[in-house]
């Protein structure tokens, strides 16, 4: 007889049979112990997107090339467009940087579609910040917004290539625990 909590669950014989048990081994939510069997399989990769290690092919890289270049001119844009208007400016950049990592990640399937563009609008808005002109001339004023700018742009990248790589695993979206 099995108990429905698991925690007492014997053979037959009233004894336990070392994992043998009338249910097949299997553990229940209170147990914890024993073996577990799947239940439904593994969960499924998402349709529609390529495995991890999916392979380079002549579109793939013409896509990472795409995003380098948007890249470059989001960079661009977002350095002038957040000092020009402050709040809306800064707001309306960093929706271009969660449009392109986002878009990216989507486009190509895999965490390169983050990663490229990411490193590529960085190396960008640091070549931009360092370059300081002999009468002083600068893109990225001292301000709230060049640092909003800056430390914004890291993070949503961050968030997009977490997010990509959850997708890539697998996780089921919902709540944790059933």
């Amino acid at each position: 007889m099995t108990t429905s909590k698991g925690g007492g669950a014997t053979g037959k014989g009233g004894a336990r049979n070392n994992g043998a048990d009338a249910d097949g081994g299997r553990r229940t939510r209170a147990s914890g112990s024993g073996t577990a069997a799947p239940r439904g399989g593994a969960p499924a990769p998402p349709t529609g997107h390529p495995a991890a290690g999916a392979p380079l092919t002549p579109g793939r890289v013409g896509l990472y090339v795409l995003l380098l270049v948007v890249a470059v001119l989001v960079a661009l844009a977002g350095t002038l467009l957040q000092a020009a208007w402050f709040p809306g400016g800064l707001l309306l950049a960093l929706a271009g940087l969660v449009g392109l990592f986002y878009g990216g990640a989507r486009a190509t399937g895999t965490a390169g579609g983050v990663l490229v563009p990411g490193a590529a609008w960085l190396v960008t808005v640091f070549l931009l910040l360092s370059d300081v002109r002999p009468e002083g001339d600068f893109l990225f004023g001292p301000g709230l917004g060049s640092y909003g700018f800056l430390l914004g742009g890291i993070v949503i990248a961050v968030i997009c290539a977490t997010g990509n790589q959850l997708r890539a695993a697998g996780v089921p979206r919902g709540r944790v625990g059933g």
